[in-house]
């Protein structure tokens, strides 16, 4: 059973990926972001240089809430602030760097419903924080820091980044070889309603293909409704009514990526990080001899990898430890089945478009199907189930412990057990895999009901 232990760092309000929460409800509220911004800047100032944050956001109503508090904070901590409005999260992390700027932020929770909001941030080289930084900014933004703000004539300055789009469509597009063009495909692109809304459909038809887009009509409440990467049956069902080669669903921040053959069969993460990591390896491009996935990804991926000489490489759920595991083995190619893929030659986190790109390319090359391209391997029969919970987490209680080790024994090395608490929501998690359904099937419900059994019980006078 694959158990990584906890990081030995305090976090009460970052998790897996950054400050999540319903909007307006603490801890996602103006005040936290206004806290956030001023500690966050106070952290960042580092150096004689002016210092500078790029803040962008998905399409959320409440966006418009936590941008100007964030903006605020830094502002009172002495940076100047670039505004880049909508725009996928990739984008910002490129924009970090492109414009030298000292740290970046996107206002975004994933693909969560629009009730939700979240904040993340990345350092000056793009990446994703450290559990320990932000662990500083937490212990920052606890303290009374009102004697280090900024003196009212070093105050920081807004602006806006009005071409940001276009330099993002443009990088994204330099991923591909130069002359490679998609004339000739027809594309469902499903933008989620988000952050992706203009720059992906404007992308895809500079390069040539015929866009059928969808969700790409914003309106604050609708991101992630009914559309996206985690409503695949909607990608199927329009792929399979305009007759396209390819459909393509990126979520609300467009971080991640679900694909659907021209049989309207979806192609997930694992199925996407075969077909690059196979064409890569063919044309010498590979950084190493090794992909990263998560604990998460199916045994399928891992047994196709090692028939072509590449190891797979496993890390807690989460794309930063993805690319902090890529960036510590010297490798350019991540993911996670959920379709956040790392292409580290092009980007320095998750980029739903950059990854659909690579795949269209090798369509374009080889001039077969998308269903004869995209599944390289039969997956492993995995269950996944949620167990909620309230007050402690029920996973270190004994007959939970006890009812762990017996199900990793009755797998017998035919697969692969793995419980996790969630690390967004009062969830734990029980995923298993194997060769034998009906015992994946057994083994997951009975831990489900042993933890539900335990989550319930009354706590200890």
């Amino acid at each position: 059973m694959n158990h990584f232990p906890p990081k030995p760092v305090s976090r009460r309000l970052f998790g897996t990926d950054g400050i999540r929460g319903r909007a307006n409800v603490a801890p996602m509220t103006a005040e936290t972001a206004l806290r956030l911004g001023q500690a966050a800047g106070l952290l960042f100032t580092r150096g004689d240089h002016r210092h500078r944050v790029i803040i962008g956001k998905d399409t959320r109503l409440s966006g418009y809430m936590l941008e100007p508090a964030l903006t605020a904070g830094f502002i009172g901590a002495g940076m100047d602030v670039t505004l880049a409005g909508p725009l996928p999260t990739p984008a910002i992390a490129m924009l970090t760097r492109s414009l030298r700027a000292d740290l970046g932020v996107v206002i975004s929770a994933s693909h969560n419903p629009f009730e939700d909001n979240g904040i993340k941030l990345f350092g000056p080289d793009g990446a994703k924080l450290s559990d320990a930084t932000e662990a500083e900014i937490e212990a920052l933004m606890a303290e009374d820091i009102g004697d280090r703000l900024a003196a009212a004539a070093s105050l920081g300055r807004a602006m806006r980044l009005v071409d940001a789009g276009g330099r993002y469509v443009e990088s994204a597009k330099s991923s591909l070889p130069r002359g490679l063009r998609l004339d000739g495909l027809r594309v469902v692109l499903d933008c989620a309603n988000g952050a992706a809304y203009k720059v992906a459909p404007a992308a895809l038809w500079e390069l040539g293909a015929e866009v059928i887009p969808l969700g790409v009509e914003p309106d604050g409440f609708n991101i992630n409704q009914g559309c996206g990467s985690t409503v695949p049956a909607h990608l199927s069902a329009a792929v399979l009514e305009h007759r396209a080669d390819l459909g393509i669903a990126l979520d609300g921040d467009a971080d991640r990526v679900i694909l659907a053959d021209e049989h309207g069969t979806i192609i997930d993460g694992d199925q996407v990080l075969a077909l690059i990591a196979r064409s890569f390896l063919a044309e010498d491009r590979l950084a190493g001899p090794g992909v990263v996935a998560t604990v998460m990804s199916n045994l399928g991926l891992e047994r196709y990898l090692a028939g072509i000489g590449l190891a797979l490489h496993r890390t807690p759920v989460g794309d930063r430890y993805v690319a902090e595991t890529m960036r510590a083995h010297g490798l350019n190619l991540g993911g996670e089945q959920s379709g956040h893929v790392i292409l580290s030659d092009f980007a320095t986190t998750g980029d739903g478009l950059i990854a659909a790109l690579q795949v269209l390319a090798v369509l374009v090359r080889e001039g077969r199907p998308a269903s004869a391209v995209c599944r390289l391997f039969e997956p492993l029969p995995q269950l996944l189930r949620n167990v909620r919970y309230a007050g402690a987490t029920p996973l270190q209680a004994p007959p939970v412990l006890a009812a762990m080790t017996e199900a990793e024994a009755r797998l017998a090395g035919t697969g692969r057990l793995l419980i996790r608490a969630s690390g967004t929501e009062p969830l734990i998690r029980v995923m298993a895999e194997g060769e034998d359904e009906r015992l994946i099937a057994e083994i997951v419900e009975g831990l489900c009901a042993m933890i539900a059994g335990v989550a319930a019980e009354p706590a200890a006078p």
